[in-house]
């Protein structure tokens, strides 16, 4: 927050609808929105670094390393496959739930935290039964669960913003937010190279972000649902949280295909990078991976933190949102090339390519990261369902032998789903 902004500034009023220009929001009073509550953004920001430090963690490497330890090196990767597409599944199906279930909570605790809080629990629960597991259907059957409460805290705590946040300061909170995944991403790394057990690749980061969850669940000014304002909820109304009309949102539809199509490139290195190594650089030993992992991850992030930084801000600036999300959308295909071609290269070659090609991927992470949220945030077509749309727009987040065309394809995924955001026409 900024130290010179007076405590009497006006904030963010969450029975505005916030997908209006910035000359149509008013506060009750008459004045211009100007701010979100004070202190949100640093709680938000630690709340969602938390969020994903728990869950990426196995991701990076932690649920590779356990497939590994269960099955040998070589049954691991149909089987890893099978685990993550499971739970791919359920956070398909439990975003856009969990984020109808949250617009319509009432209660004194607020719309929000309760599934922030409830979620993050249930999340640890999960991701702690898989450390201890023995057998790979406990393996599945966790991370299942683990991918189901974590979506719940995941879509409440995304609502916040959209509850909270003016649309001229969006950008600014969406590079933080974009920040914040990659720096959690990093502490995910440095933990699976650093922990010496299965149990406390889990549990740790379970735990660090079961503990940011509660604090910004304390700390922040929840939106209060009335009883009387609350619309009836049937079982029909629930399942038609999966289904938005292209037709009648055309640039929410847009917005979801990017997303949707970026994701897919950037969780296909993500998942098998570990995997990748060992067969095509012949790192064998999972702690040996799990350091190069570790290295990777660095530069990535430091690229990606320093451009999320930079083009949230320079976005909100420019007042312009698509351009940053389909070059950075162009340099993630960039990146997975290299990754591609660089199984092809001597192992000194091919490893000195893979790190060139981790900050090209970071950069163009950092800028698709540091203005996606704001731009989907600005075409939300009705407030009464914010949670629910954002719930639809992250199922694109699930999406994610040949390595080598696998990282081909994913990168023309990428290209291809970034520059659909010229589709967009609501947003310059």
């Amino acid at each position: 927050m900024d130290p010179s902004l007076p405590a009497s500034a006006p904030i963010a009023d969450p029975t505005i609808p916030l997908s209006a220009v910035d000359s149509e929001i008013k506060l009750p009073e008459g004045g211009p929105l100007q701010r979100e509550p004070r202190g949100f953004v640093p709680s938000f920001g630690m709340a969602w670094f938390g969020i994903f430090v728990a869950i990426t963690a196995p991701i990076l490497g932690g649920l590779a390393v356990k497939v590994q330890g269960l099955v040998g090196l070589a049954a691991a990767a149909p089987q890893l496959g099978t685990i993550l597409g499971a739970g791919a599944l359920v956070s398909l199906v439990s975003q856009p739930i969990a984020g109808r279930l949250s617009d319509h909570t009432i209660g004194r605790f607020g719309m929000r935290r309760p599934w922030i809080l409830a979620g993050m629990l249930g999340t640890f629960i999960c991701l702690v039964v898989i450390g201890l597991a023995t057998d790979m259907t406990a393996v599945l059957l966790a991370w299942c669960g683990a991918q189901l409460c974590s979506n719940f805290a995941q879509a409440a705590a995304f609502a916040t913003v959209a509850d909270h946040v003016p649309h001229r300061r969006r950008g600014f909170v969406s590079g933080v937010q974009g920040a914040a995944g990659p720096l959690a991403i990093l502490a995910g790394a440095f933990g699976l190279s650093s922990l010496p057990t299965d149990l406390l690749r889990f549990l740790v980061p379970a735990a660090l972000g079961l503990v940011l969850s509660i604090v910004f669940v304390l700390t922040f000014r929840d939106r209060v649902l009335a009883r009387e304002d609350r619309k009836p909820l049937s079982v029909g109304a629930l399942f038609a949280s999966f289904v938005f009309n292209p037709r009648r949102s055309p640039d929410l539809g847009w917005a979801w295909l990017v997303k949707a199509m970026y994701m897919f490139g950037a969780a296909s290195l993500a998942t098998y990078l570990a995997l990748f190594l060992a067969t095509s650089f012949g790192m064998a030993n999972p702690m040996e991976q799990l350091s190069f992992v570790l290295l990777a991850t660095t530069i990535s992030t430091v690229a990606t933190v320093v451009f999320s930084l930079i083009g949230g801000p320079l976005s909100d600036r420019l007042g312009k949102r698509r351009s940053f999300v389909a070059l950075g959308a162009v340099m993630l295909g960039a990146g997975l090339a290299l990754t591609a071609v660089s199984s092809l290269l001597n192992r000194d070659t091919g490893i000195a390519v893979l790190l060139v090609a981790e900050a090209i991927m970071g950069a163009g992470s950092g800028l698709f990261n540091a203005v996606d949220t704001a731009l989907v945030l600005q075409v939300l077509p009705q407030k009464e369902n914010f949670a629910k749309d954002l719930g639809v727009m992250n199922v694109a987040n699930a999406g994610g032998h040949g390595y080598v065309i696998w990282f081909l394809f994913a990168a023309l995924v990428a290209i291809v789903g970034g520059l659909f955001v010229f589709k967009i026409k609501a947003v310059r």
